[in-house]
């Protein structure tokens, strides 16, 4: 059974899932509850307190357990790669499709980074094009914009190395 709380971040409201194993989604959601208490499942504890530290500039790598038991395959493949870009760094989708050993499914990489359920926490927001140009982000430019700037203020989207 899943639980439910919500995150006022500086990129808006986040409504943050977890099961008893781990965190299953962080969206961004225009639904603001009025009456909110403390979530009782400890993953959402953390995750919260996670994300206060990372908009702090206080964390650079979250130490949250993830609830990925219904997905499998490539997109599972490609959101375990996104967890290994470092912070502050970007890469391509071409780069992430290299990496799974299958250069020619770039479009097949930018999908899965689409259906990306754990925004933030697992950083597709790091994904760039290869030419260094921003693309794609199921919140819009400006949100991932807003993300890069935050992880890497001097030269965010700079292009980098993956691994």
């Amino acid at each position: 059974m899943q639980e439910k709380t919500y995150y006022d971040s500086p990129i808006g409201c986040l409504e943050i899932s977890a099961s008893p194993n781990g965190i299953c989604a962080v969206k961004k959601t225009d639904h603001h509850p009025i009456n909110r208490s403390l979530p009782k499942n400890t993953h959402l504890l953390q995750c919260i307190e996670q994300l206060e530290a990372y908009f702090k500039h206080e964390l650079t790598e979250f130490k949250l357990s993830i609830d990925w038991q219904e997905v499998d395959g490539f997109q599972k493949e490609v959101w375990e790669a996104l967890l290994e870009i470092p912070y502050g760094r970007t890469c391509s989708y071409a780069d992430i499709a290299e990496k799974l050993n299958n250069p020619k499914a770039v479009r097949a990489v930018g999908l899965a980074n689409r259906n990306n359920p754990i925004a933030i926490i697992v950083p597709c927001h790091r994904v760039i094009g290869k030419s260094g140009k921003l693309t794609g982000y199921f919140y819009g430019l400006d949100t991932k914009r807003q993300l890069l700037e935050l992880e890497n203020p001097t030269s965010f989207a700079r292009q980098g190395s993956l691994f």
